[in-house]
């Protein structure tokens, strides 16, 4: 039964040393699990096509062992009537029923043997199959979780990207308390008393002229 075994690429002797190499790991048990499964369902209908088989054999050999009985007893019968001829003929085919028993016996205990065989390989199969499968279960619940944390993750990297809440208000509290204070400043010159209103009202200084001018370079607004 050993051919059967033999048709998988990854048995499970081999599958941790393939799985440490996989990228990923549960489609590889996936692929031994189908492996597995056909095998299971090939040596199950060849188990059934071996019972069928040694069914027929043995049958085959408790007719030649009943043919034999019967023939030894038509061989006594026919002595006892004194029909030699009768009871050489008898045991002749005695004789030839009695090798047919022994070849059918031999080759049903064989078939039995090699049956035996098959439903160990079977039961092995079935238990290495149950075993992986609930591995499988728990590498899948793992690579969810993985896939899970790795969502989870970059969800909180971008919004980490943009700043927290605090920060984002904070940032726009020192903006408007920027543009208050230039109100505030514009509000206290127009409140600045007798200097500011003869400014105002056209008086030219030019120390203040030339000031003027280099602030309005300083800020990108000269002529």
């Amino acid at each position: 039964m050993s051919i059967i075994r033999r048709v998988r690429d990854i048995t499970l002797a081999t599958l941790n040393e393939h799985l440490e190499k996989a990228e990923d790991p549960v489609k590889l048990i996936d692929q031994f699990l189908w492996a597995t499964r056909e095998e299971i369902i090939q040596s199950e209908r060849l188990h059934a096509q071996y019972s069928a088989h040694g069914q027929h054999l043995k049958m085959q050999w408790l007719q030649a062992e009943q043919q034999r009985e019967k023939r030894e007893q038509q061989a006594v019968t026919a002595l006892k009537a004194g029909e030699e001829q009768l009871a050489r003929i008898a045991l002749h085919e005695k004789a030839s029923a009695e090798e047919r028993s022994a070849q059918y016996r031999d080759l049903y205990e064989q078939s039995r043997l090699n049956m035996e065989d098959l439903e160990k390989t079977l039961q092995e199969m079935r238990s290495e199959y149950q075993i992986v499968y609930d591995k499988r279960e728990y590498y899948s619940a793992r690579m969810e979780s993985l896939k899970l944390q790795q969502r989870m993750n970059s969800r909180y990297s971008a919004a980490g990207a943009g700043g927290k809440p605090e920060g984002m208000f904070r940032r726009l509290d020192d903006r408007i308390s920027g543009l208050e204070h230039e109100a505030r400043s514009l509000r206290d010159l127009r409140q600045g008393g007798p200097d500011f209103a003869a400014a105002e009202r056209g008086a030219v200084n030019p120390k203040v002229e030339l000031e003027l001018e280099q602030l309005k370079r300083k800020l990108g607004q000269g002529g």
